[in-house]
């Protein structure tokens, strides 16, 4: 019976679109391909991914992922937009290692921050801007919201993309996820994906402090 072309195999060459993919590497790496590979590695290590795993769902085979990992190959788009894809990743994500050795980073101090006011229709609440961060495939905002009880108003709801987390540093409040009514008080939290409508439904001691942290992929 003929073998099957596994592309996994050792010794064997891969077929198919593996060989469309692997033709198209490029010999020896340079700093760049190597600081794809530890980008590499370290993605598909936090996914609890061998990379005979990562091979199979990208269609390529394991010697070649692993020649990617440790820098012996300068990885074609190809090959690149497959591995990033298996991920479930940004292409940029690859290339977190290989990027300016520049970095921002926010210290604020205690009653510091940059004091901004949020106005939805008949709503007002203050929050304090403690950190913001903006990169090629994240984007990280940590406010301090503080909200009065007013009996005129609710406090608005949200919907958008990634994950948030809320801290309640003072009062009481019922915070509603989806069809989900959650009472929080002080020293509670709450952890939801940002998918479905989200926020403060009820306020209910007079003033309300809460630390919120929001990430998303960009």
């Amino acid at each position: 019976m003929a073998p099957t072309g596994d592309a996994s195999r050792p010794g064997r060459r891969p077929v198919g679109r593996a060989a469309a993919l692997e033709t198209s590497e490029h010999g020896a790496a340079g700093g760049v391909s190597a600081a794809v590979g530890r980008g590499l590695r370290e993605i598909r290590e936090l996914r609890g991914l061998t990379a005979r795993d990562l091979a199979a769902r990208a269609g390529i085979s394991a010697a070649m992922v692993s020649r990617v990992e440790n820098g012996q190959v300068s990885p074609s788009l190809g090959i690149l937009e497959a591995l990033a894809g298996a991920l479930e990743v940004p292409l940029a994500s690859l290339f977190s290692n290989a990027g300016s050795p520049i970095a921002d980073f926010t210290h604020v101090r205690k009653g510091q921050g940059l004091r901004s006011k949020r106005l939805m229709g008949q709503h007002a609440h203050s929050f304090v801007v403690l950190g913001f961060h903006r990169r090629l495939d994240l984007q990280f905002e940590a406010l301090l919201v503080e909200i009065e009880r007013t009996g005129q108003t609710s406090p608005p709801t949200y919907t958008g993309h990634g994950c948030v987390f809320i801290y309640v540093l003072e009062g009481e409040s019922i915070y509603r996820y989806g069809r989900e009514e959650i009472r929080l008080a002080e020293g509670d939290s709450v952890c939801l994906d940002a998918e479905i409508r989200y926020g403060i439904h009820k306020v209910l001691t007079p003033r309300l402090r809460f630390l919120s942290v929001q990430a998303e992929r960009r």
